[in-house]
């Protein structure tokens, strides 16, 4: 073949290619249920924000609408303020308390307005952490220019408005110790600018997240928190040795940096940690719960991966999210195994405090070796997002965020769906029925009313299932509305039933009829 067929061959593929792109995009489309937005201004996200005394402030109003809109607030506590222009709200509370504020926010075609709860004290991430994370589509390939065309797709795609806020680095940014603590300093072949980049996250109205281990050498084979020697240099002990094994490298080094790290992480600014290493355990859990909590930063601490329930009592009280399972991928059989198999670990859930089935399997993955469509169905899709909105845990994007079409768009940023999530009330969706091997998850919300998740969990036909009022606690007539349809359905007595399609849900709230 000449040089000339060549180049036409791949021009070809590289057609065909985009062809079907488009054309999975158009399949895809048919199956949006998610209502557009309304050109009026609409304030989403959650209702209430923890911050510890002293800790800066960084959250941005969560609103739909055209822009160009304008942002105030009514009884702002002495030492914040609201930018008018972006609705980012910073500064910082000495005196612990509650403190209810109004936000507003107002476009050329109308003015909203909600009150917002801020809470110093003790527990932050008083609602599950949104956002996204590196590793299910770059894995070890992830750079500072790929975290921060993601943030600016975070912010121009209109996630933001919905919440949607952590842009977490997973393993592999790191270098090797220095600088002015000793702390882990970034590849600066991959991660040239570590300020630079927390600085654009924090710019664009975002929160930045890293990642670190107390091993000597992480899953990616990079520097941990520990060393075998003093001077806390790199150095892989042993080749070959299974992971999750009390051994070098997978073990803890007799040398700790710890403190280090997490000063070289405040100087930076960081928001979000995932600390990650098998058998999680309590005393290196504490040790960098102290850390973070004297690091004068307010930083989501996050363990991964497979939390022994054994611990959980222990190591719920001491960190924010926790992992209760090995890594998700993207197929059935991975997010099946999540569905209905939650309940033994929700009387640990509670503001601030998250199980973590891990991170979300949507859109544009890849692992590193990508990116490609994930290969869940549309109905497998929704059955993920209801589930994880229902049992109140962190939402992680593992995806593109550059490559977001209109059906994973609408996936994202339905804000009735999101909102059973963000619900302060905090309560993790549990099983109230069972057909078979399908399910209902159902849970209380704040306001009274509930939510609830009709999961058909089979291969290959529609099942018919019900939610009955007895298994709520309720009776009487009840409005049921389709959450992803953002649509009242009717009014009901005693039970609801649906027809719902093979690895499909239909996610609704129940409210008393007035």
């Amino acid at each position: 073949m000449n040089l000339l067929s060549f180049k036409k061959l791949c021009c070809m593929a590289v057609s065909w290619l985009l062809l079907l792109t488009a054309n999975a995009q158009d399949t895809l489309s048919k199956y949006i249920l998610t209502p557009a937005a309304s050109p009026q201004p609409k304030i989403n996200g959650p209702v209430v924000f923890g911050v510890r005394p002293g800790h800066p402030i960084l959250f941005t109003i969560p609103a739909t609408g055209t822009r160009p809109m304008s942002f105030s607030a009514d009884n702002l506590p002495t030492g914040v303020m609201v930018n008018a222009t972006t609705g980012q709200i910073s500064g910082s509370i000495t005196k612990p308390g509650e403190y209810t504020i109004t936000l507003h926010a107002k476009n050329k075609l109308g003015a909203t307005k909600r009150s917002f709860k801020i809470v110093v004290g003790e527990a932050i991430a008083l609602t599950p952490p949104m956002g996204w994370n590196s590793w299910n589509i770059y894995a070890s390939k992830v750079t500072q220019e790929l975290v921060l065309a993601n943030a600016k797709a975070m912010a121009s795609s209109g996630l933001i408005d919905h919440g949607w806020n952590y842009m977490n680095i997973d393993d592999v940014w790191q270098g090797k110790r220095g600088g002015e603590f000793g702390g882990i300093l970034p590849d600066s072949t991959t991660f040239p600018n570590m300020q630079a980049l927390v600085n654009d996250i924090h710019q664009l109205g975002l929160k930045a997240g890293i990642y670190s281990t107390p091993w000597v050498e992480s899953y990616g084979h990079h520097i941990g928190g520990s060393a075998i020697n003093a001077e806390g240099t790199f150095v892989r002990t042993t080749e070959n040795i299974p992971r999750n094994k009390k051994q070098l490298p997978y073990a803890i080094g007799q040398y700790i940096f710890w403190d280090k790290d997490v000063q070289q992480w405040a100087k930076w600014g960081f928001d979000y940690l995932k600390y990650d290493w098998n058998p999680i355990e309590v005393p290196e859990t504490k040790a960098m719960y102290d850390l973070l909590r004297n690091s004068g930063r307010d930083v989501v601490f996050s363990l991964s991966n497979s939390t022994p329930f054994a611990g959980i009592n222990e190591l719920s009280k001491i960190a924010n999210t926790w992992r209760t399972g090995g890594d998700i991928r993207d197929s059935w059989k991975s997010l099946k195994s999540r569905l209905l198999t939650q309940d033994k670990w929700a009387p640990y859930a509670s503001p601030g405090h998250w199980n973590d089935p891990d991170m979300m399997i949507v859109g544009w993955v890849g692992w590193g070796k990508g990116p490609y469509p994930t290969h869940l169905t549309p109905d497998e899709q929704y059955a993920h997002m209801s589930a994880w909105c229902l049992q109140s845990v962190p939402l992680l994007l593992g995806c593109d965020l550059t490559k977001l079409d209109a059906f994973t768009l609408s996936l994202l940023t339905n804000d009735e769906v999101l909102a059973v999530n963000q619900d302060p009330l905090g309560k993790q969706a549990t099983i109230v029925s069972k057909t078979d091997s399908c399910g209902v998850l159902a849970k209380d919300l704040a306001d009274g009313s509930k939510a609830a998740g009709l999961f058909n969990v089979t291969d290959s036909i529609a099942r018919k299932l019900t939610v009955k009022w007895s298994d709520l606690g309720i009776q009487g007539a009840y409005i049921v509305r389709d959450l992803w349809r953002q649509k009242d359905l009717g009014v009901y007595k005693d039970e609801f039933s649906a027809d719902v399609p093979p690895h499909g849900v239909i996610m609704i709230s129940i409210r008393k009829k007035q």
